[in-house]
């Protein structure tokens, strides 16, 4: 009986432990986003010069110089992220600066979309079932379907995502996630707003640039408009133009994606720091799926276990429970599934799942 008491008190002991440390939780929201193989190399350095007067990839030079070329790295990263560099860099926290010894990697062996998407939203990385793009349902659960099966969280989650596979990463038919990807057809107007009509009107008038992937103007757009009327508590967003435009060896249009993907997130954290309800109580976290070649250049275009340094990534967090370290440059090693766990952490919940799921980034949260 003595036995039993004494587990009872440290069992007590351990859960007030735990509530003592979400009540000290200032994060309430979430917003997981992701840019759809944007490397790390232009994050921390701006344009590359050798694809910029590579007329290969980017036919009229004129057109990147000007608003985005200056002589050293930091000045061009910051006309070309000026969000991140003005913002996150000084509120913030960015890990993935390969050249100051400071790393984070995917730990799937895949190196292409949806294994990296299912080891961010899973927490694990899963070589024997994820192992190409195709459409089938995810059998593994997300952190997303994890939080809405929580208390205070359910139909409080949603997806948004230019690329038309998302629906099965997130596995929409087990999951209950609304998830609004690709090339989404309208279901019923009857309680949709002014904006959401014209924006399924527009989608369906507006050529498409390719098969699989919209323009992320609408996603950004349908996301911003879902927070607006529905409020929820978690939401990721998954931007997709800087993988395709990639793919086409159209470095220009993959520079100005960035920069316009930059301006969209700067949208959402405006919002959220003037909407009572986000306002300091909101987390970003913003990630890659994966990386791209480097050498030769071609490489560039492309990713896939077959292509060097296509593991290669970063991750940025920003919120009002995340130390402002700034660019982290201190000898560093985290990894790609270490985001899931965090999204939860900084919502004071344990995420757990079939498989050990990556640790908690410890020092995006104040001790």
């Amino acid at each position: 009986m003595q036995k039993l008491f004494i587990l009872f008190i440290f069992i007590m002991g351990l859960s007030f432990s735990l509530n003592a440390q979400t009540d000290k939780l200032k994060t309430k929201n979430v917003v997981i986003i992701t840019l759809d193989g944007f490397r790390w190399q232009e994050l921390f350095g701006g344009v590359d010069s050798v694809l910029l007067n590579d007329k290969t990839f980017t036919p009229d030079p004129k057109e990147l110089n000007e608003p985005f070329w200056a002589s050293t790295a930091e000045v061009r990263r910051q006309k070309l992220l000026p969000f991140f560099w003005n913002t996150i860099a000084k509120q913030g926290q960015l890990y993935g600066n390969r050249w100051k010894n400071n790393k984070v990697d995917v730990t799937n062996q895949m190196w292409f979309s949806y294994p990296g998407y299912n080891e961010i939203l899973s927490g694990f990385a899963d070589d024997e079932h994820i192992t190409s793009n195709d459409k089938f349902n995810n059998p593994n659960k997300t952190v997303l379907e994890f939080i809405n099966n929580q208390k205070g969280f359910n139909n409080k989650v949603a997806a948004f995502g230019s690329w038309d596979v998302f629906p099965y990463i997130i596995n929409t038919e087990r999951s209950k996630i609304p998830v609004n990807a690709g090339f989404e057809q309208i279901k019923s107007n009857n309680k949709l707003s002014e904006k959401e009509k014209l924006l399924y009107e527009l989608q369906e008038q507006i050529p498409e640039e390719w098969s699989s992937v919209r323009f992320d103007a609408f996603t950004h757009h349908f996301a911003k408009e879902y927070i607006i009327k529905n409020k929820p508590r978690v939401i990721y967003i998954a931007y997709g133009e800087t993988d395709d435009f990639a793919h086409d060896g159209a470095y220009n249009e993959y520079i100005k994606s960035t920069h316009q993907t930059d301006a969209f997130i700067a949208d959402l954290w405006n919002f959220t720091q003037n909407h009572s309800f986000y306002k300091d109580k909101t987390t970003f976290i913003i990630t890659t799926d994966h990386g791209r070649g480097t050498q030769p250049i071609e490489n560039w275009k492309h990713h896939g276990r077959q292509i060097p340094d296509a593991d290669q990534i970063w991750i940025a967090v920003l919120g009002p429970d995340t130390p402002a370290l700034g660019e982290v440059t201190t000898t560093t090693q985290l990894y790609q599934n270490q985001v899931a766990k965090t999204a939860a952490a900084l919502l004071g919940l344990d995420y757990k799942n079939t498989k050990e799921v990556g640790a908690v980034i410890t020092s995006a949260l104040k001790k």
